[in-house]
């Protein structure tokens, strides 16, 4: 059985929720298989797989199709999906577009701050994730937020507004440690952290970063598992000396 955002929020206070991103099929079934509860469709893919500077250039049809790719991979994980940038600028465009990722296969989707709207989704049936700190979506200055006083009680309250506009469980981005703290003890929602210290609910990282796949750059907050880039220059390599020396294919591997 799928696991639920219903299930979810019921997590709160429970034991850390482990959180994931994947983009394609054979990497969501992993994911599913090691028991990772949530699955994040992010629109990170536009940096990390299809090569942008920016996560603003991707576009509906983009996180449909790789959606839908996770989504064939997984039998118990929730599949949350991305809402894109520009996709849910009023109540029907979101509305409308978080049908088409839930159509896909996601679960839910998420949201960038904008409660009305959040609010909106909601109402039309379909479970929404918020998300604050650092909005990649809309942000320009990217280092850490709520630093200041203001700043920190500004984020709280999107914090708040996404509560009660209904979401069941918030992301927390690049915010010190205590705000996160502070969050996480005053709303009934699970929060799930990448950047913002251990007293989550739940943590994320995107795949690629944690394993040393993506190489353009590494946030503080990142942990590599794994070194992939280096296994696969290593593979490659070895790849393309055994066919430069007529090693490969060898009898092994051809058909008699």
């Amino acid at each position: 059985m799928k696991i639920t955002a219903q299930q979810i929020k019921s997590m709160k206070g429970k034991g850390r929720i482990a959180m994931l991103t994947a983009y394609d099929y054979s990497t969501a079934k992993v994911m599913d298989e090691a028991g990772i509860e949530i699955v994040l469709v992010g629109d990170s893919l536009g940096m990390v797989v299809l090569g942008y500077d920016t996560t603003q250039k991707v576009t509906m049809n983009d996180m449909v199709r790789h959606t839908g790719a996770v989504s064939r991979g997984i039998k118990k994980s929730h599949v949350v999906a991305d809402l894109p940038y520009g996709s849910y600028g009023n109540k029907e465009d979101a509305a409308r577009n978080a049908k088409l990722l839930i159509e896909a296969g996601a679960d839910s989707v998420k949201t960038e701050k904008m409660p009305e709207v959040t609010k909106a989704i909601i109402d039309a049936g379909i479970p929404v994730m918020g998300h604050i700190g650092l909005t990649p979506q809309t942000i320009t200055n990217f280092r850490v937020q709520g630093k200041d006083e203001e700043a920190a009680n500004s984020i709280l309250e999107q914090a708040k507004e996404l509560e009660r506009a209904g979401c069941y469980s918030l992301i927390l981005e690049c915010i010190p440690r205590d705000l996160a703290k502070k969050i996480t003890e005053t709303v009934k929602i699970p929060t799930i952290g990448i950047g913002a210290g251990i007293d989550c609910d739940g943590q994320v990282l995107v795949t690629p970063d944690m394993l040393g796949l993506f190489t353009d750059f590494k946030p503080k907050f990142v942990k590599h598992y794994a070194h992939l880039s280096e296994n696969i220059k290593q593979a490659v390599d070895e790849y393309k000396q055994e066919v430069k020396e007529r090693k490969f294919p060898d009898d092994a591997h051809s058909f008699h």
